[in-house]
């Protein structure tokens, strides 16, 4: 698998509020099979993580989203924590961001509270994935089909329930992230 994600470039975008372990345990996965990351944040420098209700550590900011140009990664990486993405998705050039993924066919992942981006970014119609229960209703009132498993692959895209799934959710996120384009991603955005 490392050698299949040698040269690949993965956003990760996240903001104050991320579950510290669904951003670090991912990115750490991506790292070791040879992929690049940049965490892509509205805030410069770092941001807040959180484990669960207590604050956790800073994360390094490689980049604010407004200097991330979509077209040079080759996936994107949702992690969750419920602050991080409802933050996320009032800003509408966060939410433009994830739409570029689905409209260039690129795989995402998204995991517990991250698929609220998916929600805003209008990409998860007709399609079946999972998250945080919490979202279950918010996702079937966008379209979705929401399931209660460990991980689901829907098309290039990647979901997982919460941080007891990121070793499922890590092993399918390295397969898609590896197969890069998935043109069925494209034709459903």
């Amino acid at each position: 698998m490392a050698q299949q994600l040698n040269q690949k470039k993965v956003a990760i975008l996240a903001t104050d509020g991320v579950e510290q372990v669904e951003l670090t345990e991912p990115k750490q996965a991506l790292e070791q099979a040879g992929a690049q990351t940049q965490v892509i944040s509205p805030k410069s420098d770092s941001i807040q993580g959180w484990n669960h209700h207590e604050k956790g550590d800073r994360i390094a900011v490689d980049r604010t989203l407004d200097r991330a140009d979509p077209n040079e990664y080759d996936a994107l990486l949702l992690p969750g924590g419920a602050l991080n993405p409802d933050q996320l998705r009032t800003n509408s050039a966060a939410v433009q961001f994830v739409k570029s993924f689905f409209a260039a066919g690129k795989p995402v992942a998204a995991i517990c509270h991250g698929p609220w981006m998916l929600v805003e970014a209008d990409v998860v119609k007709g399609r079946t994935l999972t998250s945080w229960s919490s979202l279950q209703t918010d996702l079937r009132n966008a379209g979705a089909t929401w399931v209660d498993r460990e991980v689901v692959v829907d098309r290039g895209l990647v979901t997982s329930r919460n941080p007891q799934d990121i070793p499922a959710f890590n092993n399918k996120m390295l397969e898609e992230f590896a197969e890069g384009q998935h043109e069925q991603q494209r034709r459903s955005a």
